[in-house]
């Protein structure tokens, strides 16, 4: 009597795993063909050209009345004012669109649809991840070279400031970068929630609420977490020089950024093993 031995069918042709080049098309394909993104990054810069308009408009206006103080720290540094103007708000823009680009997904029940497709699941995470960078970081570079521009021109009859100055160049680029990782941060937090609504209070609050909150704690212990706070962390890129009360370099700063996002992507990815869709 002889045992039968069951061989393992053969995968139907055409049902290779996708490459992650292929994944990355796919991607990029959901995401410009969503209109709330289109809309989010014409908001983005909207706003950011906006606001850096308006607020260095008002500060050459009131120049003559202002504190001696602040004066002397917007000459010191005028590419931070410049930058930090615009991204004020526009930058939220970004933590909502971090957010939507999976959190949606899920309140769509599209995420099974992608995630059929892509079994091993973590591929599809890198691949939007990479994807959302890219372009976030792409108009984040162009919006804060026109933002450098507009904001240097208007400054331009109380503070003189090009890109050939020292640390210029690196904060400008700095801003598209900060926006880029700003990005990654809000859509790592998005992909641990799952929640649309969640997600986006959960990213302003990190970005808006808890800096001030920080603030008000005593000592250097307030000092401290202050400045390790992403937002807080990040945004030193998008100054020319380091600050007289800043505790990182621009460089340090960004560096602590980029480690709470890998931290979240790595939470991120670990919920997404674990976790049904």
């Amino acid at each position: 009597m002889t045992t039968a031995t069951a061989t393992p069918a053969a995968e139907p042709a055409g049902h290779d795993r996708p490459g992650f080049g292929r994944l990355m098309v796919a991607e990029w394909t959901k995401i410009r063909t969503v209109r709330s993104t289109l809309w989010s990054l014409i908001l983005l810069v909207v706003l950011d050209l906006g606001f850096t308009a308006l607020f260095i408009g008002l500060t050459v206006g009131q120049w003559d009345n202002a504190d001696a103080g602040d004066r002397a720290q917007i000459t010191a540094d005028p590419v931070s004012t410049i930058l930090g103007s615009g991204f004020f708000l526009s930058q939220l823009t970004v933590c909502v669109l971090g957010v939507l680009v999976i959190a949606s997904e899920y309140s769509t029940g599209m995420i099974r649809a992608s995630l059929l497709a892509v079994p091993r699941r973590l591929p599809m995470l890198w691949a939007k991840a990479l994807v959302f960078a890219l372009v976030v970081l792409v108009l984040g570079v162009a919006v804060s070279f026109a933002s450098f521009f507009i904001g240097a021109a208007i400054l331009a009859d109380k503070v003189q400031v090009s890109l050939g100055d020292e640390g210029v160049l690196r904060a400008v680029i700095g801003g598209g970068l900060y926006l880029a990782m700003l990005g990654l941060f809000a859509l790592a937090i998005g992909a641990i929630v799952r929640h649309p609504a969640g997600g986006i209070t959960g990213v302003i609050g990190f970005v808006l609420v808890l800096a001030p909150l920080a603030a008000l704690l005593p000592g250097s212990i307030g000092d401290h977490v202050h400045a390790y706070l992403p937002s807080e962390a990040g945004t030193l890129i998008a100054k020319a020089h380091q600050g007289p009360d800043d505790l990182l370099t621009p460089w340090q700063g960004y560096g602590v950024f980029a480690l709470w996002t890998a931290a979240l992507l790595a939470l991120a990815a670990v919920l997404l093993k674990r976790r049904d869709a």
